[in-house]
């Protein structure tokens, strides 16, 4: 096999430039080259303003919308342009937003030490061993996934207020005793560190560039979210309808999800499915369809509550709410099933390879899987339940509803 050709990458025109605190001062000789001789300096005004000894192009601070300086970037190509950006680019930075717009060959990127580099090293801490959330524009609820007893985690802040607000938080949630470090501009001349525990508050005075260090109390486990699947019933607010423990469970190995992949949850109820499909890890994503507006809202309270605020809500009835939504990798329904169309169109939508998992409690659904199971193969599982309870002054274990659970994957590859 003769290989093509190949044709000369573009030399890069673009360079992104980390500049921490110390300014010019840290940068290379060959940073401090190329951010002489740019004709166009695009960054945050702070960053300009650290590097004007050698600015001598045009500049601009970063614009509201940002997606006009990516614009006026991409309107220069070709021309020796320089982004500024805080410490590694490609770290919670402008860098993967420009890479969606340019190839990475046209690109060279110098990068500084992250602030959560510097923070590691001054906490004495193992970079590799800590999670790192950015609260920059977005909710605090996805912070508590992440807190797990004896564990770190660096937040990145979004401004002076967001130590203050993070305290309150944790005490809110049972995790007073979470020892805080704020670090405040980091690698610079005004360096400096605030420690204390979040029952006590943060500080009055906090410059607005910071970040935060939590080490998590050993003994917090029961204010910590376990990681196996099967919360709690009682960690949902519901009214009645929910996937129960032991059952939810069985559902969500059944489901298996993976990183990066996206679940329909059909007849949403309590939205515990999606929501803990998405606590398995950071990358999954769901969309939990629910036709009653009263469920919709209860489920994206337990959505916030339980640190996945980025669940996609449809309030909607199956199978008219799933004509638009995007290609699932694994459906799960949990009511509905028995409705027209339902089973056919999750069918037809689910991506070649995925899975498709239906629980039922009723005859008339439990049929409806059977037929389902004939045309599109899979198994069929009775799960059963009983619990031990008080009868008289005696005990006894009582029954719930079995459930019947249908489990398929679609042939091919996505």
């Amino acid at each position: 096999m003769t290989e093509q050709p190949q044709h000369a990458p573009h030399p890069p025109w673009l360079t992104l430039i980390g500049i921490g605190e110390d300014g010019v001062e840290g940068l290379s000789p060959v940073a401090r080259s190329i951010l002489t001789q740019a004709v166009f300096v695009v960054g945050g005004a702070r960053h300009l303003e650290l590097a004007a000894s050698l600015v001598q192009g045009k500049t601009l601070a970063w614009p509201t919308p940002f997606e006009r300086g990516i614009d006026a970037i991409l309107a220069r190509k070709g021309a020796p342009t320089v982004v500024l950006a805080s410490g590694n680019p490609f770290f919670f930075g402008v860098g993967n937003t420009l890479a969606r717009s340019i190839p990475p060959q046209e690109m060279l990127c110098l990068p500084a030490p992250s602030s959560v580099a510097l923070a590691c090293s001054r906490l004495g801490w193992a970079e590799q061993d800590c999670r790192v959330i950015s609260l920059c524009g977005r909710p605090i609820e996805q912070l508590y996934p992440a807190l797990q007893p004896s564990g770190r985690v660096i937040v990145l802040s979004a401004d002076e207020n967001t130590p203050r607000v993070l305290a309150n938080w944790l005490s809110n949630k049972g995790l007073g005793a979470t020892r805080c470090h704020v670090l405040e501009r980091l690698g610079g001349p005004h360096e400096a560190m605030h420690s204390f525990y979040a029952s006590k508050g943060a500080p009055d005075k906090i410059q607005r560039l910071n970040l935060i260090g939590l080490e998590i109390d050993a003994q917090s486990a029961p204010h910590t979210l376990p990681l196996a699947n099967g919360l709690p019933d009682t960690c949902f607010e519901h009214d009645g309808q929910l996937t129960k423990r032991e059952i939810r469970a069985v559902t969500l190995s059944s489901l298996a999800p993976r990183a990066g992949e996206l679940l329909w949850d059909i007849g949403g109820g309590a939205g515990s499915i999606s929501i803990e499909w998405m606590l398995a890890s950071p990358f999954c994503r769901a969309v939990c369809v629910e036709a009653q507006p009263e469920r919709v809202a209860r489920i994206a309270r337990n959505a916030v509550a339980l640190g996945v605020p980025g669940l996609d809500i449809r309030q909607a009835r199956a199978p008219e709410g799933m004509e638009d939504l995007p290609k699932p990798d694994a459906i799960f329904i949990g009511g509905g099933a028995s409705r027209a169309g339902v089973l056919e169109t999750a069918w037809q939508a689910l991506k070649p390879g995925g899975r498709i998992v239906v629980n039922a409690v009723v005859a008339e659904t439990e049929a409806r899987l059977l037929r389902a199971m004939q045309e599109w193969g899979g198994t069929l599982t009775r799960i059963s339940v009983s619990r031990l309870e008080k009868i008289g002054s005696l005990h006894g274990f009582r029954p719930a509803m079995p459930v019947t659970q249908w489990i398929a994957q679609k042939p091919g590859t996505a």
